[in-house]
């Protein structure tokens, strides 16, 4: 991924992308800054509300599915491992997971402090995503998987949920 290519692409200019975004780096860090804050609105609105946090929990599983799946998200993956300095993985973590990972620990953390949830929040959390991701992000990045339709998407986060409330839910 060059800053030419991309402004090629885009139907801009190279000096109007490097004025923008200063760089490549740049450039990708607000690709993932817009991926990541759909993600993170939303768990926000469901932490600052005293929502009930079950239903934020059944409404985060599509739409983190439905964005760590997504063309754009796919796009960024192979950027990323194609990086042979590994900044821009490097940005992905720290942008994307970075933003958005402490907000669904905190959604855990509220859980546990219910008594809705036994454990760790930062493992059940680990776990909820292991569940729900398992490996369709690289399957999806190496053309192993082709994009998934949102039955398919709603079908595998309520099944996470339930495997997660089966492993640590306070009966």
């Amino acid at each position: 991924m060059s800053m030419l290519a991309v402004s090629k692409e885009a139907k801009a200019s190279n000096e109007t992308l490097y004025r923008w975004y200063g760089d490549k780096i740049g450039l990708f860090k607000a690709l993932i800054e817009k991926i990541a804050e759909h993600v993170a609105e939303r768990l926000r609105q469901a932490l600052g509300e005293g929502a009930q946090l079950y239903q934020a929990l059944a409404g985060l599983g599509p739409v983190l599915l439905s964005v760590l799946l997504g063309d754009r998200a796919v796009a960024l993956n192979r950027a990323a491992a194609a990086d042979a300095s590994g900044r821009l993985g490097k940005v992905w973590a720290q942008e994307g997971r970075g933003e958005v990972y402490p907000l669904i620990v905190a959604l855990f953390e509220k859980l546990v402090a219910q008594g809705r949830l036994k454990g760790s929040p930062p493992e059940i959390a680990a776990l909820y995503v292991d569940l729900l991701v398992g490996d369709l992000q690289i399957r999806r990045a190496t053309g192993a998987l082709g994009p998934l339709r949102d039955r398919v998407i709603k079908e595998r986060a309520e099944r996470a949920e339930a495997r997660l409330i089966a492993l640590v839910g306070v009966s």
